[in-house]
């Protein structure tokens, strides 16, 4: 059973940073695409960015872009994501999200196992 624990999450004032990281344990990580996912209070949940299995690629919203990036490190089963330059409009629960697949032209699809999500909220 796959497991994905973020961690990471705070209250920020806005244009500061934060670090999240998702541990994963119950599947082979190194051949996962991993995936952060963000939903705001009242709006559905949105893609954020991805990583392929080896780190070599990945894929930012264009809100994010520039401010954000994911990384992993396959030897200790995590992927981490690291916000810069955080606006109000950041605040969400992100979650940490796992496909055993990859799309390249669809970013978003695909992903089927889901963290519980940790609350990043950046204050004016």
């Amino acid at each position: 059973q796959v497991q994905l624990v973020e961690s990471g999450g705070g209250l920020v004032q806005a244009g500061g940073s934060l670090r999240l990281s998702c541990a994963a344990s119950g599947l082979t990580f190194s051949s996962y695409t991993m995936g952060w996912f963000r939903q705001a209070p009242g709006k559905e949940r949105e893609f954020v960015a991805r990583i392929n299995w080896s780190g070599g690629s990945t894929y930012y919203a264009d809100s994010v872009k520039g401010r954000f990036t994911i990384s992993r490190v396959n030897a200790k089963n995590t992927v981490n994501l690291q916000m810069n330059s955080l606006k109000p409009e950041d605040t969400a629960v992100y979650y940490c999200a796992a496909s055993r697949y990859y799309y390249v032209s669809q970013p978003s699809r695909g992903f089927d196992s889901w963290g519980q999500g940790t609350q990043v909220t950046v204050s004016t």
